[in-house]
């Protein structure tokens, strides 16, 4: 019996980027984490895309006055490291793109993606089955597993019908 949850339906769950952004600001204050105006801006941004976003589509969205933050490079990288280090955000590494984590309360996470390759909708598959499959097994061939990137690539129900 796999041990799924509802977050499988292929609708992003960050429906409201502003209610996203208070949630992370609790959790952040809960954890005596600093979230500043500049990391919440980058957050709201990836939040409010509602699909997989670039790094320098962030960077032109902040450089083109989208909300609070300053507009070098670095920053921006900073801010998504801050995100991605504290399980707010997920990259999706075949596509080099960030993600809302759906569940930004939990600790970071490993999620396998099924990301359409013609709508680029990325789906947080939640199944704790297939992760933990995947390190028991890497586990039995003497394979230390340190991250894992699991995604799927193919066709969403809406663009395979």
């Amino acid at each position: 019996m796999s041990a799924k949850t509802a977050c499988t339906a292929p609708h992003h769950h960050v429906h409201d980027a502003s209610d996203f952004v208070a949630v992370v600001e609790r959790v952040s204050r809960e954890r005596g984490l600093r979230l500043t105006p500049i990391r919440a801006n980058v957050l709201r941004l990836i939040a409010e895309a509602g699909k997989p976003v670039k790094a320098y589509e962030l960077l032109e969205w902040v450089r083109n006055g989208n909300g609070v933050g300053a507009d070098a490079p670095p920053t921006v990288y900073r801010a998504l490291d801050f995100l991605m280090a504290n399980g707010f955000v997920h990259k999706l590494e075949s596509v080099n793109a960030f993600v809302a984590c759906h569940h930004p309360s939990s600790a970071a996470h490993s999620v396998p993606f099924l990301i359409c390759s013609s709508c680029h909708s990325a789906v947080e598959l939640e199944d704790r089955e297939i992760v933990s499959l995947l390190e028991r097994r890497a586990k039995e061939l003497g394979f230390q597993p340190q991250a894992q990137t699991l995604e799927v690539h193919g066709l969403c129900a809406r663009c395979a019908a």
